[in-house]
């Protein structure tokens, strides 16, 4: 059911509140500013060194800057758990990954719930907003938070989802312009909710009829994207083998009204590479053999190697021969304009490279290199390109930086002869630009 009409919030309602964040990454830190603009709030997070920034107003993550940190006037920082126990609301938002099974990994959403469970109390309401497969919230998380706190759900305490609909690196489509869906362990619960994020999002709430429903609407969100990707991604490797250029026949069927403008690509991040193994995961375990589903994860899994051989070939065909050849891959985090390195399929395209004997340098201004460098101790992550060095350059991911370059810019890191492959379409085609 849709919330018409936004409930009334005044300075008593916002006193009456003490909220904890728990987990300041992407999804957390936005929270934990808005409603330190109004209400009483602690962002918590282990990591010392990150809670340590914050406090001085940096985040790494660049989805929030000094300002706006500054502008939650009502807003402190902590990494230790006993500073939150006043707290009446808290909210979780922790990663949710996938282990290198394809298995949902809620290790992190397990602790957390240990951590509130410590210092639950009567009538406290926790909310959850990290990605799960329907049930998990209950049956996950509501057994820790009575184990450890000792509590009896929808008794002493209630519970809350409210899936988040963070987009990293957007500037437009931010936190309070985006409508948030709602949902509660029961009604009053569900109507407090509602409440406290009407109190912060613009766009409006959507009130869900259950916390099942609210945790199966967030993961086909994302589901639904990687099927139309994948989709576009075995056409393009269908009109490869045809000597069909994938770009020029979108364009051409663009022109119906109703033909929805996806492009072909390398499908990581924290979302939607992630989130349709968690249906899945809960499906199988119930007898439900989700076919399509798993069919455009396995289609949007084998991009890298695909865009590696599109690659090669395009290298062979421009006789770019020998035992030294030299590639610039250019972008490394999941999508454009995000520090974010986090599933990135472009390590699973420089492997590719790599394994055909080819020497490969990556660069990005965008990430964190040291992270890149700790995190992918086997790719060469470099600080500048080197002029008149490469023999070719593949584009990979449509960072604002590279586009500011300009394709002048690019070839000045290439040697006389070279090719340039644009997978993300930043300068369109040419006889030495190779798309997809």
């Amino acid at each position: 059911m849709s919330n018409d009409k936004s409930p009334q919030v005044d300075d008593d309602y916002f006193n009456s509140k003490l909220i904890c964040i728990v987990g300041l990454g992407y999804v957390g830190l936005p929270l934990a500013v808005e409603f330190g603009k109004n209400f009483r709030t602690i962002g918590f997070d282990l990591n010392e060194t990150r809670v340590d920034n914050l406090k001085k107003q940096y985040d790494i993550t660049r989805e929030v800057t000094p300002g706006e940190i500054k502008s939650a006037v009502r807003l402190t920082f902590t990494s230790d758990i006993n500073d939150v126990s006043k707290a009446n609301v808290y909210i979780v938002a922790v990663p949710t990954p996938v282990d290198e099974f394809k298995k949902p990994d809620l290790s992190a959403l397990h602790r957390a719930s240990e951590l509130v469970g410590r210092v639950l109390q009567k009538n406290n309401l926790v909310i959850f907003e990290s990605t799960v497969y329907p049930g998990a919230t209950e049956e996950e998380c509501v057994p820790i938070l009575e184990k450890i706190s000792g509590l009896h759900f929808n008794e002493d305490f209630t519970v809350g989802y409210s899936p988040e609909r963070i987009n990293p690196g957007d500037k437009t489509r931010t936190l309070t312009s985006i409508v948030k869906v709602v949902s509660g362990s029961t009604m009053t619960a569900s109507f407090e909710v509602n409440k406290l994020y009407s109190a912060i999002i613009n766009a409006g709430t959507y009130l869900a009829e259950s916390i099942k429903v609210a945790e199966a609407a967030k993961v086909i969100e994302n589901i639904q994207r990687d099927l139309n990707i994948g989709l576009i991604n075995e056409l393009a490797m269908l009109f490869s083998k045809m000597d069909i250029n994938i770009e020029q026949v979108l364009l051409a069927a663009e022109t119906k009204w109703n033909f929805l403008p996806f492009r072909p690509g390398l499908v990581g991040g924290h979302c939607i590479g992630v989130d349709p193994y968690y249906l899945t995961h809960k499906a199988q375990s119930i007898g439900f053999n989700p076919e399509l589903i798993l069919a455009a994860r396995r289609v949007n899994d084998a991009m890298p190697e695909f865009v590696a051989g599109k690659v090669v070939k395009a290298m062979v065909q421009n006789k770019l021969f020998g035992v030294e050849l030299k590639i610039l891959v250019m972008g490394f985090t999941f999508k454009e304009d995000c520090p974010d390195i986090r599933n990135t399929k472009v390590a699973n395209l420089i492997y590719e490279l790599q394994s055909c004997g080819i020497d490969v340098e990556c660069f990005d201004p965008v990430m964190d290199q040291e992270d890149a460098k700790s995190s992918y101790s086997d790719i060469n992550v470099i600080a500048d390109p080197k002029l008149d060095f490469y023999d070719a350059v593949v584009l990979a991911v449509a960072h604002s930086q590279f586009r500011d370059m300009e394709l002048s810019g690019i070839r000045t890191f290439c040697r006389k002869k070279h090719i340039i492959c644009d997978l993300k379409y930043l300068f369109g085609s040419g006889n030495d630009v190779v798309n997809l």
